[in-house]
């Protein structure tokens, strides 16, 4: 279960850093944020030992 939070924690701060860039209108390095931490999250999901 901790790992859930992790993952939460890692898209919920990548949503909101991605969010203060984009009103900069940096969209290509928010794609990129938004991008790694789905990839960060998916790593997480995929190491879990699931019953």
């Amino acid at each position: 279960m901790e790992d859930y939070r992790k993952m939460y924690v890692i898209l919920c701060a990548a949503a909101s850093e991605a969010l203060d860039l984009l009103e900069t209108g940096n969209t290509q390095q928010a794609a990129a944020l938004l991008q790694n931490a789905l990839l960060r999250a998916e790593e997480l999901y995929i190491a879990q030992d699931l019953p």
